[in-house]
């Protein structure tokens, strides 16, 4: 796990553990708040027309939930012991085997 990475998932335990959040950080309670939270990021483009951007003024509030997203995923992956980058790496190995490159088009 690169040093970030490591770093957030300490601060986050740290944060949790002050405020004795332990016991409700269960992987079905983070899971489904990142449900919510992911949700609540959906929301801000619900209704753009194809290629419509969104509002500048709507950025701020996307960072945030940005934010609550990664949290909710770095908390439940350390709940349930998962290397987050390795994971990463293990689905995009598997990805390319799916899905290769489209092929060169002749010039």
């Amino acid at each position: 796990m690169t040093a970030a990475l490591e770093d957030l998932k300490e601060r986050l335990r740290r944060f949790a553990a002050a405020r004795d959040w332990e016991r409700f950080h269960t992987p079905k309670n983070l899971s489904m708040a990142l449900t919510a939270e992911a949700a609540e990021l959906v929301a801000h483009f619900q209704w753009l027309k194809e290629g419509e951007a969104v509002a500048t003024a709507a950025l701020p509030e996307i960072e945030q939930e940005l934010a609550d997203v990664l949290i909710y995923l770095v908390r439940l992956a350390d709940r349930l012991d998962v290397d987050l980058l390795d994971a990463v790496e293990r689905k995009m190995a598997i990805n390319a085997q799916r899905f290769p490159p489209a092929p060169t088009p002749d010039p």
